[in-house]
């Protein structure tokens, strides 16, 4: 039996895991988390996963200005717009953020984040680098992991290996990825993607446990749980 087959046997049965997985009370209130990575790195996968094996996480879907590589799907993978539209929702302030790469616009929307904060769930979502720092000036609470591939050569086989891009375009992301990397820095956490199973589980550990600082649990000790040591021992 491998490895990854002994990891999963060890989780809870299917009929415990939703109970397992529940967002205790304790736990506060929902954060942002930025995920970055160098392209080709995978932090969109591994945020889809995250999100997928809990249900107090949700992923944030960019809007993009970008066609649709072959098999992504509009509203699945990417709000696929027109420049047109893009410029119109950033000038009414739809979005958090937005950033130009490759001569193509993002942008993550502000009402995708304010409702999965309305129903007191943390919110995912992978931007790069420049995304990041305006994201970190909106104000919202949010914990950064930089997400790095186990070697360069690891990147550069990843990149060719999806063959999506033509060399020049492959040429160009290992290019940017060596100039980003050297920010790692800006951020809270970083995730090195050697084993994907193992990644994500990583991933949902750093998201749990940040749930847990004390800065965070002021409120939950002080107005819910301390109560319950307010009684009178005398009448035990």
């Amino acid at each position: 039996m491998n490895k990854t087959t002994n990891e999963t046997s060890a989780l809870p049965s299917q009929s415990s895991r939703l109970e397992w997985f529940s967002l205790p009370p304790e736990m506060g209130r929902p954060l942002l988390y930025i995920v970055s990575a160098p392209s080709g790195a995978g932090k969109t996968s591994l945020c889809r996963r995250v999100s997928s094996m809990v249900d107090w996480i949700t992923y944030s879907i960019s809007y993009t200005t970008r066609a649709p590589r072959p098999g992504e799907v509009d509203g699945v993978d990417y709000f696929f717009v027109t420049p047109s539209l893009f410029s119109d929702m950033k000038a009414k302030g739809e979005f958090l953020e937005t950033a130009e790469v490759y001569g193509n616009h993002y942008g993550t929307a502000r009402n995708q984040i304010e409702r999965s904060f309305a129903q007191g769930k943390d919110v995912l979502v992978d931007i790069d680098i420049q995304g990041a720092r305006t994201m970190r000036q909106s104000g919202i609470p949010s914990l950064s992991v930089y997400i790095l591939p186990p070697s360069y050569e690891v990147l550069k086989d990843r990149l060719s290996g999806r063959a999506q891009d033509s060399p020049e375009t492959i040429k160009k992301r290992l290019d940017r990825a060596k100039n980003e990397i050297t920010s790692y820095n800006e951020y809270d956490y970083l995730l090195i993607n050697r084993d994907f199973d193992r990644a994500s589980q990583d991933l949902l550990a750093i998201i749990r446990a940040e749930h847990y600082r004390k800065v965070g649990l002021q409120e939950f000790m002080e107005k819910t749980f301390l109560k319950g040591f307010a009684g009178d021992a005398s009448s035990l």
